[in-house]
């Protein structure tokens, strides 16, 4: 729809019972459109994301499309677009879901590369490392609280007039995953090829390590002005995040130093268990190459193209190694969709679109995953097997407007399958059978060295969280893991204990938040797992004593 149609057909529309007054037309893409909008009650601007796909028709969806909304609207930080509600009215005959979030005036990063591109040819490493740092300060919240992006990229990044960092879009590429995952009837993946991880290529689980090498991607971006892996299918490039190693940034832009190789590299990595283990600790690496070497402009190895990938969107394909099942009206959509200049489509000639800074938010701490603890969660094989079968009439519904890609060509393409291996447990390591939790060292404070802190006994969690679990988004038969992360190691006990699951626990030194507390888990908080075959639980201790 063009953006004339688009404002002309919603001119004048309102949602919620009239209290949102719909007005200009901010952006549109493939799967949403935003507007400014009217808050009559709080007399306020605000700007709503309309879903217009036929996802809209999917009651399935659109609960966890309402679940997930309410989910972000806990993300409370600067570096964060707020959202403040989530509803569904009809518009244009359809019934729409949509979120209602800060208006912010400002500029998607996109639009912020390209010009740097154009003026010295990638972005200086010193502003690209100070916003990927607020980006990064961003997934701590979220990933704080169980909640990974999937789809972190320049078009989800705003910049604000003041030169402030927000990050939005949390839960939208998990709700339309469940979506389309319901439409298809198969594994499809939803994102922006460009910016998955390979696991997530590979349409398996994801946690916050994903999210960390999309954040690699974009840093490799923004000081090179040029993506790591580019092809002309989306299939193409997943393959590529899966098989093949990126360049050295400094064999693109020569005045990069050889620090942020290094922290591009680690990022980068296929293994998510050799990446940095938390958005903390890849933020606070950021910040110490940032503070390393003195700032120069970009310095491009000639007859390098730039490409900014501003325009880049989201799209729906098969993992890599399926073949992407065919339409039921026998016609593949093409990939790439139109560029859009910005995240959310064609911007309206007036006024500018974003959201204005509020200021007065405090960063939540502890931040997530302060310590990392010396056991680190299953690594993975990427070793050659067949591709795997897609059943027959998997594909989407006739009508679908999201962007189903892939070729026939493409699709006979193999790679490895991502397999989850159990880490070799150290001969110190013990198998806490039955729910009684097993100890890897005989008393978690037998020697308190000096500076040593004891424990919070205030920080709990019920039992409940365990023996009555949330239920999982996408599969009613399997369960959300419970976030133990920072809680009293007594407490955890007896929510595990409760539910009979098994737990190894082995024991880290850190004096931060003192002995007893839980610092790492896996499975990590959210995951989903089948409460009929419990993976064993492991659980990383604080001594309470300095490293």
């Amino acid at each position: 729809m063009s953006q004339d149609g688009a404002q002309g057909r919603y001119a004048g529309r309102s949602l919620a019972g009239g209290r949102y007054q719909l007005r200009d037309l901010l952006g549109e893409g493939g799967m949403a459109s935003v507007h400014l909008a009217y808050d009559s009650v709080l007399d306020r601007q605000v700007a709503i994301k309309t879903l217009h796909t036929e996802l809209g028709r999917e009651q399935a969806f659109r609960e966890r499309f309402r679940r997930e909304a309410q989910a972000v609207a806990k993300l409370t930080h600067t570096n964060i677009v707020s959202v403040f509600d989530t509803g569904e009215d009809d518009l244009g005959g359809l019934t729409t879901p949509y979120i209602v979030m800060e208006y912010v005036e400002g500029r998607p990063l996109g639009s912020v590369l390209d010009e740097d591109v154009r003026q010295q040819g990638a972005m200086p490493a010193d502003k690209a490392l100070k916003i990927t740092a607020d980006v990064l300060a961003a997934l701590e919240i979220s990933h704080e609280m169980g909640l990974v992006h999937r789809d972190i990229k320049p078009g989800n990044v705003m910049m604000t007039k003041r030169g402030v960092v927000k990050v939005m879009d949390f839960g939208i590429a998990r709700a339309m995953q469940s979506g389309v995952t319901s439409m298809t009837q198969t594994g499809m993946v939803v994102g922006t090829p460009q910016y998955l991880s390979p696991e997530q290529a590979l349409g398996r689980a994801v946690d916050a390590r994903s999210d960390l090498y999309s954040v690699g991607i974009m840093l490799f971006q923004l000081v090179t002005g040029r993506l790591p892996f580019d092809a002309d299918s989306p299939l193409a490039i997943a393959y590529a995040h899966v098989q093949e190693e990126p360049v050295a940034p400094s064999s693109i832009n020569r005045a990069l130093p050889p620090a942020v190789d290094a922290l591009v590299a680690r990022a980068l990595k296929k293994n998510p268990n050799e990446r940095f283990p938390t958005a903390e600790a890849m933020r606070e690496e950021c910040l110490r190459v940032a503070a390393s070497f003195q700032a120069a402009p970009p310095s491009i190895v000639p007859g390098v193209p730039s490409q900014s990938g501003s325009g880049v969107g989201s799209a729906v394909f098969p993992p890599v190694g399926q073949s992407t099942p065919p339409p039921a009206n026998g016609v593949h959509t093409p990939y790439p969709q139109p560029p859009t200049p910005n995240p959310y489509g064609t911007p309206a000639p007036a006024p500018s679109y974003g959201y204005p800074q509020q200021g007065g938010y405090q960063t939540p701490t502890p931040g997530y995953g302060h310590q990392q603890g010396p056991h680190t969660p299953p690594g993975y094989n990427l070793g050659p097997q067949p591709p795997t079968s897609v059943s027959p009439g998997g594909g989407p519904r006739k009508g679908t407007k999201q962007v189903v890609v892939g070729s026939v060509l493409v699709a006979v393409v193999t790679v490895g399958a991502l397999i989850g291996s159990l880490a070799a447990n150290g001969d110190d390591s013990d198998n806490g059978g039955g729910g009684k939790g097993g100890d890897t060292s005989a008393s978690a404070s037998a020697t308190k060295a000096a500076g040593y802190r004891g424990p919070d006994t205030s920080k709990t969690i019920e039992s409940t969280e365990c023996s009555e679990p949330t239920e999982s988004y996408n599969d009613p038969d399997k369960i959300r893991m419970p976030n133990f992360k920072f809680k009293y190691i007594d407490s955890v006990k007896e929510c595990y204990q409760a539910a009979g699951w098994n737990v190894d626990i082995k024991y880290m030194d850190e004096n931060t938040y003192g002995e007893g507390a839980v610092m790492n888990q896996f499975p990590s908080a959210g995951t989903d797992v089948d409460p009929e075959s419990m993976p064993n639980i492991e659980l990383s201790v604080s001594t309470g004593n300095p490293g």
